[in-house]
């Protein structure tokens, strides 16, 4: 059993290392280091590239910009017309962002910093006028709702951190913060009329959900 796990350990590092940070998004990571805050893994990062080249993505909305690791990465998987609307409810983490994004070049139209509420913001968002909607806490249960109704059919919700340190799978954590979350992730994976979901063991878990065109059986 322990060799077991060594391989799966060693199979999470090499996918978490195949793809590599440029000076920049390290420089954006240390300074999340400095905050305290969570921010994406590489292996997380690369797939948030991924998906946005993947999709197309013109427009974007992540809840919890940190220190602008995880927009850096999506910004480098979309064209120069895209926009990203990034939201944080602490100030110092869009200051911290802001010098992520003037390292990067990124003209101030690209992203729009937001400070407040990921619920309340979403709420005020057009429907079915966003690609991709990334959660990186679950402060409300109506943020997957809010998700659902802006994206657009085929659009993709990224909930990062979705395994909140193994808790999530751990039944006998208990803590609100756990409980929500997992409730969220079973209400998604259940709801195959909506969603088509995936879980993926990169970073501390990133679950992927399309918002289905049609009902899916």
């Amino acid at each position: 059993m322990d060799q077991f796990l060594m391989k799966i350990e060693q199979m999470h590092t090499f996918a978490e290392s195949f793809i590599t940070e440029d000076e920049i998004i390290q420089e954006a990571r240390a300074r999340g280091v400095e905050l305290g805050s969570n921010e994406a893994s590489t292996g997380t990062g690369a797939t948030l590239k991924f998906l946005a080249a993947a999709l197309q993505s013109k427009a974007i909305v992540e809840v919890g910009c940190g220190s602008a690791v995880g927009t850096l990465w999506l910004l480098r998987g979309c064209d120069e017309n895209s926009v990203i609307t990034s939201i944080d409810a602490e100030a110092e983490h869009l200051q911290m962002a802001r010098a992520a994004l003037e390292d990067e070049d990124v003209t101030p139209n690209r992203v729009r910093l937001i400070n407040g509420e990921g619920s309340e913001i979403l709420r005020r968002l057009t429907d079915e006028g966003y690609d991709m909607v990334v959660l990186r806490e679950i402060g409300s249960e109506h943020l997957v709702e809010d998700a659902y109704r802006i994206l657009r059919p085929g659009g993709a919700l990224v909930i990062d951190h979705a395994m909140r340190d193994g808790k999530v799978a751990d039944l006998s954590q208990r803590d609100e913060v756990t409980v929500s979350l997992r409730e969220a992730i079973r209400g998604i994976r259940s709801d195959r009329a909506r969603w088509l979901t995936l879980l993926l063991p990169v970073g501390d878990g990133l679950l992927i959900a399309l918002k289905a065109p049609s009902k899916l059986s």
